[in-house]
C-alpha cells in the first residue's frame, strides 16, 4: 500500500547516416601518444519515461506523435489554482524498477520544486525529488562481453527519483515554439555512480537498462522517440592520481551517439592535459554535434543556475507500506540476463539465439514461452538444441524473408514440437520439416475452427505417413532408379571413388522431392552398389 502522508520538512538522425558518421569518425581519429596511461571515469544520468499512458500529476494522455498542444491539462499549462494529483501507478512502476536495480527503498520520499525560467516549463519550476528520492544505493551488473565490455563489474545506482518532464521548445527564426504535449510526463531519473571506464561499458549499461525497463513494463526505453535520454559525465586522470575535472554532455538520444560522445570527450580531455598539464580543464556542460561526432560547449559551471530547491507544499510525502513493497518484490519477473543464463546453462544453447527469442517480445517474453512450450518438461539437451535451431534459424529465417511478423500462433508450439520429434526419430526428413514450415507460414489460416494437425499438413504436401508414423516412400526403388539415371557415378564409385555417392544421394532426394531420409538412402545405396 502507498500512503500519502502529511508533508514534513525532513531533508537528508537516421540510422544509416549515423552509421556513416561513426565510421567516418573512427577512420579519422588518430591514436594519442601515451593515451593508455589515462583512465576514463564515466557516470550517467538517465531520464526514462514511465509507461503509464497519462501524465504524472494530471490525467492528460502521453501518446506520441499527436498534434502539438492537444494532450494538455490545465495543470500542465500551469493555470493558477490547479493542483497536482500524483499518479500512484507511476509510483508503483518506479518502485519495481528500483527493486529490480537492487535499490534500497526510502520508506518516506518527498517532492521538491526545482526553479528555473525557460520556455519549456510553464510553472517556472519542475516537480522532482531532490532531498528524499524514492530509492538509493542500487547496482546493476555488467558482464564481460556485453557490448564488448572487457570486464565484469557492478555499476552503482546512486539514486532513483520520480519527476515531471518539460515541454518541447523549438526556435524558428525569431520565434520560440512550445509544444506542451510532453509537459508533465512522468520520468524516472536514474543516477549512476562513476563506475564505468569505457564507452563500451556505458553503452552496455544503457542497453541492459532498456531491457530491464521493457521486461518490467515500466518504460519502453525508446531513445529515438525521446522516451529515454542520457546525460553523461566524463573525466580522465592518470592511473594512481586523483580524478580529473568532469564535464557533462547533455541529452544524448542513442547508444551509438553516447559512445561517440564519450570517446570525443575522452580524447579532448587527454589532449588538454598533455598540452596544458598544470591547468585544470574547464568544467562545463556540453552537447554533441551528431554530424561531426564532436562535443561543443553549452555553458560553463559559473553560468549554471541556482535552482533554489524547496519542498512542494501541494504534494504530501509518499510512505511505502513494507507489506506492499514485499508483494512487489515477489512479483518481479525473470530478467533477460537471468533467462539467458538459465537456458544456456540448462540446455547448452547459444546465448545469441536466446537473445533473439527475447527480442521477439521484450515485455512478455512470448518468444521464450513459445520455445519452452515446444521443448516441454524434462527434455534432453539434444532436443532442446534442435528445437532452438528450428525456431530461430528456420522459422524466424523464413518469416523474415517473407516480411511476416512473428506470432506464437503462426505455427502452434504443439505442432512444432511434433514435427521436431518426427525429424529426430527419422520418420520425416529435415527437408520435409522446412517444407512444413514454409507451407504453414505462407498458407492462409483455415476458415473453420478445426485445429490443424501435422498429418493434415503432410497430406497437403503430398507426403504419406503410415500408421507407424513412417514415410511410406519406397527407398529401395528410388535408389535403383537413381543408379539407373547415373551410370557414370556408379562406375566411378566401383573404381574406388566413394565420394560420388553424394551425387546418387542427391538424385534420390530429387526423385523423392526431399522426403527421403538421407541416412537411410546412403545405407541402401551402399548395399545395392556392393551387390
Amino acid at each position: 500500500m502507498i500512503i500519502l502522508s502529511r508533508w514534513g520538512f525532513a531533508r537528508p538522425i537516421s540510422l544509416s547516416s549515423c552509421s556513416y558518421s561513426l565510421r567516418r569518425y573512427a577512420s579519422k581519429a588518430k591514436a594519442i601518444e601515451g593515451e593508455n596511461e589515462w583512465e576514463t571515469i564515466i557516470g550517467l544520468e538517465i531520464h526514462a519515461q514511465l509507461k503509464t499512458g497519462r501524465k504524472l500529476f494530471s490525467p492528460a494522455s502521453t501518446s506520441y506523435g499527436e498534434v502539438p498542444n492537444t494532450n494538455v491539462n490545465l495543470h500542465d499549462a500551469a493555470f493558477p489554482g490547479t493542483l497536482p494529483v500524483l499518479d500512484l501507478h507511476a509510483v508503483r512502476l518506479s518502485l519495481i524498477t528500483a527493486l529490480a536495480l537492487n535499490c534500497q527503498i526510502n520508506r518516506r520520499s518527498t517532492f521538491d520544486r526545482k526553479h528555473y525560467f525557460y520556455h519549456d516549463i510553464p510553472a517556472s519550476y519542475q516537480i522532482t525529488q531532490h532531498y528524499n528520492p524514492l530509492a538509493r544505493n542500487g547496482k546493476l551488473q555488467i558482464s564481460q562481453g556485453e557490448n564488448n565490455a572487457k570486464r565484469t563489474f557492478d555499476v552503482g545506482i546512486h539514486q532513483l527519483q520520480i519527476e515531471q518532464d518539460t515541454a518541447k521548445s523549438q526556435t524558428v527564426g525569431d520565434n520560440t515554439l512550445v509544444d506542451l504535449n510532453r509537459a508533465g510526463t512522468g520520468l524516472m531519473e536514474i543516477v549512476t555512480e562513476p563506475d564505468m571506464r569505457s564507452a563500451e561499458e556505458a553503452g552496455a549499461f544503457v542497453r541492459k537498462l532498456q531491457g530491464l525497463l521493457r521486461r518490467l513494463g515500466s518504460g519502453d526505453g525508446d531513445m529515438e522517440k525521446g522516451n529515454l535520454r542520457v546525460d553523461v559525465n566524463v573525466s580522465v586522470h592518470r592511473y594512481g592520481t586523483p580524478f580529473g575535472t568532469r564535464c557533462e554532455i547533455k541529452n544524448i538520444n542513442s547508444v551509438r551517439f553516447l559512445q561517440a560522445a564519450i570517446e570525443s570527450e575522452r580524447r579532448r580531455h587527454i589532449q588538454h592535459y598533455l598540452t596544458s598539464p598544470t591547468t585544470p580543464i574547464k568544467q562545463e556542460t556540453r552537447g554533441l554535434n551528431e554530424l561531426t561526432l564532436e562535443t561543443f560547449s553549452l555553458r560553463s559551471k559559473e553560468e549554471a543556475m541556482d535552482y533554489r530547491y524547496m519542498p512542494d507544499s501541494n504534494l504530501p510525502a509518499v510512505v511505502i507500506d513494507p507489506e506492499y513493497l514485499s508483494g512487489l518484490r515477489n512479483e518481479l519477473p525473470e530478467m533477460p540476463w537471468q533467462v539467458v543464463k538459465r537456458l544456456t546453462d540448462t540446455y547448452g544453447v547459444q546465448k545469441r539465439d536466446v537473445e533473439t527469442l527475447i527480442g521477439l517480445d521484450e515485455y512478455g517474453f512470448e518468444g521464450i514461452r513459445y520455445y519452452e512450450d515446444v521443448i516441454g518438461q524434462g527434455v534432453d539437451k539434444k532436443i532442446a538444441k534442435k528445437a532452438m535451431n528450428w525456431i530461430v534459424h528456420e522459422l524466424l529465417g523464413q518469416i523474415g524473408k517473407l516480411s511476416i511478423p512473428w506470432s506464437p500462433t503462426l505455427i502452434p508450439s504443439s505442432l512444432m514440437r511434433e514435427m521436431i520429434l518426427l525429424i529426430e526419430d527419422g520418420r520425416i526428413t529435415g527437408t520435409t520439416g522446412k517444407s512444413i514450415i514454409k507451407h504453414l507460414i505462407s498458407a492462409p489460416a483455415p476458415s473453420s475452427s478445426k485445429k490443424v494437425t501435422l498429418q493434415d499438413v503432410l497430406l497437403n504436401l503430398g507426403i504419406d505417413i503410415n500408421e507407424n508414423n513412417e514415410s511410406s516412400i519406397d527407398i529401395k526403388m528410388l535408389c535403383q532408379q537413381a543408379i539407373g539415371n547415373q551410370p557414370k557415378s556408379v562406375a566411378d564409385y566401383k573404381k574406388g571413388n566413394e565420394k560420388v555417392i553424394m551425387r546418387l544421394i542427391g538424385e534420390v532426394m530429387k526423385l523423392s522431392k526431399g522426403t527421403a531420409d538421407a541416412r537411410k538412402v546412403k545405407e541402401e545405396l551402399v548395399e545395392l552398389l556392393k551387390a
